[in-house]
């Protein structure tokens, strides 16, 4: 079906679902918001930034001198691990979980802000000690463990740039995003969990280090995840426990300038080679931390939050690794597939740890609609409150089956549209406010200015299909295409004059 024809369909979508009045009573998000985003919407975003912790405040919101690269809260400087972890201790909820960890096998493990903290500390100190300096690029390929998450939070700690790798990928697609970046430092491990086996990953790094491929490696960090056999090196390789076991956990977060970069995210591109999108630190974590608060409706003493996404990708950045620990949330990390052992395993998961909020992606729903409402069923889903979807459209189908089975015919659903490139949500509904109509992701989150236009640049009515753009700058966009500038401007600057063009249809309804 093409996607004019599902947008077609949708809109004769008839059935909609207002948020209940206790729902709406206890809303993060009041309906004043949009109204302060439309009045103001510079002065909206700072407002959202203040709610950070600046070691120097910034004086300037945007800068917009040299568009399309965009500067944010320029003048100010942050540590981001800080916001995620150290602010928390130091506000007396060190005591909270952070991490509720569910391996495969069936292992779990709870990790609260104060350990987290300590881990993250000891392995800030460990890259300091191997020479890594703020700048300098580490590249991630592990499995969805806990040391992804600190390895990531440790990188950004000292201002080093992080390109996290997708564990599913080639040893050429590592040895490609490696050299792309220049990464002085790859963190991985022997291994994880998935599908009931151990499934290697050191072997990968070692054949895309071969022969001298990537040249600018001094080290490799490895964690032990499954004890498999590994090749091992003594002149390159690192023991993760050994090197965290000897190191301090005292390490002071410094601040660094909010467009400081924090991380590389390559995604495939339709021709040519991977690009590598780049995002900087004190825009990108305002724009996450805002829309993970907001977009959820997250209560942090009370809820538990559990995202499906692997950390390789966007989602797993902004919405496991950064959104959450910066609002001090609990979430729970999963390192194997919903399968794993049988198709009940992700809720077993939401009952064991009451989850409240479910993120996940529609291609997971559709493999459990097919499956039927039995499994589901088995099992006490009824902590759930609020439902996320994210990566592709969800149809009405699937939108109900989630709402119904899974959220139990009260749950609102969030249908959240970003990419890679915009860092953080930019189109959703806010559960406290919208009255939601099943497969529309329905309007753009206060503070962001999106229109739909055709060839031309026309804006088009109600009822029109056309291209998805952005209008105004927004905090957490992509800051540029690492090492290659023009190509940025190229891909999403050059179809419309100073208008980002996402790639995507979409309609408005009447």
């Amino acid at each position: 079906m093409s996607a004019d024809h599902e947008i077609e369909n949708l809109l004769h979508e008839d059935r909609h679902f207002a948020p209940t009045d206790a729902f709406m009573a206890d809303s993060i998000a009041k309906p004043s918001i949009y109204a302060e985003a439309s009045a103001d919407r510079l002065a909206f975003w700072e407002k959202q930034a203040r709610n950070l912790h600046w070691h120097k405040p910034f004086t300037q919101t945007l800068d917009w001198s040299n568009a399309p690269f965009a500067k944010w809260f320029a003048d100010g400087q942050l540590n981001i691990s800080y916001n995620c972890l150290d602010r928390h201790v130091e506000a007396g909820n060190g005591d909270r979980v952070a991490l509720y960890f569910e391996g495969e096998p069936g292992d779990s493990k709870e990790i609260t802000y104060s350990e987290l903290t300590r881990q993250v500390k000891k392995a800030a100190n460990v890259l300091v000690e191997l020479g890594v300096k703020a700048g300098d690029r580490v590249a991630i390929y592990m499995p969805m463990i806990p040391e992804a998450v600190v390895a990531m939070q440790a990188v950004a700690r000292i201002g080093a740039v992080h390109s996290v790798i997708f564990g599913g990928f080639s040893a050429d697609s590592l040895a490609t995003r490696i050299n792309d970046a220049q990464a002085v430092l790859v963190i991985t491990a022997d291994g994880g969990y998935r599908k009931g086996k151990a499934s290697a990953l050191k072997p990968a790094v070692d054949e895309a280090l071969s022969g001298g491929r990537c040249s600018t490696v001094k080290n490799v960090l490895v964690v032990r995840r499954t004890n498999q056999d590994i090749a091992w090196n003594d002149s390159l390789d690192i023991d993760w426990a050994l090197a965290l076991g000897e190191a301090s956990d005292e390490h002071e977060a410094q601040p660094f300038d909010a467009e400081h970069p924090l991380f590389i995210l390559y995604t495939s591109g339709t021709t040519g080679a991977p690009k590598g999108i780049l995002h900087t630190t004190g825009g990108y974590l305002t724009q996450v931390a805002y829309t993970h608060k907001n977009v959820f409706d997250l209560h942090e003493e009370t809820d538990v939050y559990w995202c499906t996404a692997d950390v390789g990708w966007i989602t797993g950045h902004s919405y496991v690794a950064y959104g959450p620990l910066a609002n001090g949330a609990s979430q729970v990390i999963y390192e194997g597939t919903p399968d794993s052992p049988d198709w009940g395993r992700w809720w077993s998961i939401v009952q064991k740890y009451a989850v409240s909020i479910l993120y996940t992606a529609p291609t997971a729903i559709r493999s459990f609609m097919k499956f039927g409402s039995a499994i589901p069923a088995q099992y006490d889903l009824r902590s759930i409150r609020v439902l996320g979807s994210v990566g592709e459209p969800i149809n009405p189908e699937a939108w109900m089956w989630y709402r119904k089975i899974i959220g139990g015919g009260l749950a609102p659903i969030v249908d959240t549209w970003w990419q890679t490139e915009t860092g953080a949500i930019m189109i959703s509904p806010l559960p406290g406010i919208t009255t939601l109509k099943p497969g529309s992701a329905q309007i753009a989150i206060p503070g962001i200015e999106i229109k739909i236009l055709d060839d031309e640049g026309l804006t088009l009515g109600n009822g029109h299909a056309g291209l998805l753009t952005i209008t105004e700058p927004w905090p957490a966009m992509l800051r540029g295409i690492w090492g290659d500038p023009d190509r940025f401007i190229e891909t999403y600057w050059s179809k419309f004059e100073g208008i980002y063009f996402a790639g995507d249809g979409a309609k408005f309804d009447e």
